[in-house]
């Protein structure tokens, strides 16, 4: 029952992301959705995964993104509604998506994967060890490229500033 809890949570907390236009409501409906799936990785018994889930892209890349947002001082704008004008549109495919999964799924005869047994624990030495060997570069690459965003987001209020307007332009 709570994982089905945290499921609609992070379904609903997506869905919000998509229709919302204010740029800070979009970044903490993306934060409630991702702690929703730590939650979730926990409740199934990966709590390895649903700590870097929380510690990794909670606390870090949304912290970072919401300095960004509110360096940049990104506000909505009074001419501009508070939802997107695709919101019925992407409602009403939304529900057709659902329906033609629910139908798929609920067919006879569709075949159910069956996952191989595995011969060897896959732990934590395992995980790490798989890590740094193998996407160690990706992962520092992110991280430049996390450097190169608020770079660009300084620089942009430093052009805006010295230009005597505000920072969105």
């Amino acid at each position: 029952m709570i994982l089905a809890v945290f499921g609609l949570l992070a379904l609903v907390s997506a869905a919000s992301m998509l229709v919302l236009k204010e740029p800070m409501r979009v970044a903490l409906a993306l934060i409630t959705s991702m702690m929703s799936l730590g939650a979730i990785y926990g409740l199934l018994g990966v709590h390895f995964i649903a700590a870097f889930q929380v510690l990794i892209y909670v606390g870090a890349v949304m912290v970072f993104m919401v300095y960004v947002i509110m360096l940049l001082q990104v506000r909505e704008s009074p001419n501009n509604p508070r939802y997107s004008s695709l919101l019925v549109p992407g409602l009403v495919a939304g529900a057709l998506l659902l329906a033609a999964l629910a139908i798929g799924m609920s067919r006879p005869g569709v075949p159910q994967a069956e996952l191989p047994a595995s011969s060897q624990s896959f732990g934590l030495t395992e995980f790490s060890t798989a890590f740094l060997r193998e996407y160690w570069l990706a992962f520092e690459l992110t991280s430049v490229f996390l450097v190169a965003a608020i770079v660009a987001a300084l620089a942009v209020i430093g052009v805006s500033r010295r230009a005597g307007g505000s920072a969105r332009g």
